[in-house]
């Protein structure tokens, strides 16, 4: 069975962030079609990128940047869980994917956004980063607006009409997780 890592995108105190992601996580193991799993970047405790090489070396010197390489390749696809900063990819989220490389390519990956224009600046911006990276990125995504689906601005609380947007995109993920495992077994190859 594929296992799915469900990414926060938030390390900050008071994030809403880990809500967003809790409920992906639960929503997602109802359906049992895959092994589904929080990895919460505030675990890893990744400072700014500080390896003394680029990431596709693959040479890492850091305990964090080890601990969190080892984390992300279990994985065969990921749900990427972020709120909209500046019109952008939230920086803690961005900063964690870039400390890998290699760890990242041939897999599959869904997007759950969430912000005052319901995250999709943010989603458009994390699919050039997960495209550098040859990662399969879905075209289904999940949108949240923090003006309707949280409760005060801090407890997620989805709309019907929103919850209904994930379910699409992890169908799409689910399909891609296993063709993209055709490609890191080498079953696809170029003509």
């Amino acid at each position: 069975m594929s296992k799915i890592a469900i990414i926060t995108g938030s390390t900050r105190p008071g994030r809403i962030n880990r809500g967003v992601a809790d409920w992906v996580l639960e929503l997602a193991q109802q359906r049992g079609d895959a092994e589904y799993e929080l990895v919460d970047i505030a675990d890893y405790d990744l400072p700014l990128y500080d390896e003394p090489l680029p990431a596709g070396y693959q040479q890492y010197t850091k305990d964090h940047t080890k601990a969190w390489s080892a984390k992300i390749a279990e994985f065969d696809g990921y749900v990427f869980v972020t709120g909209e900063y500046n019109h952008s990819v939230t920086p803690a989220l961005a900063n964690a994917i870039s400390f890998l490389n290699a760890e990242w390519n041939n897999k599959a990956a869904g997007i759950v956004g969430y912000g005052s224009a319901m995250g999709v600046r943010a989603i458009e911006h994390l699919r050039g980063i997960l495209s550098e990276l040859q990662v399969a990125h879905v075209q289904k995504t999940g949108m949240f607006s923090l003006f309707t689906d949280f409760e005060n601005f801090s407890t997620f609380k989805p709309t019907e009409l929103q919850a209904e947007s994930v379910p699409p995109m992890l169908d799409q993920l689910i399909v891609w997780t296993k063709a993209m495992e055709s490609v890191r077994e080498g079953a696809l190859v170029s003509a």
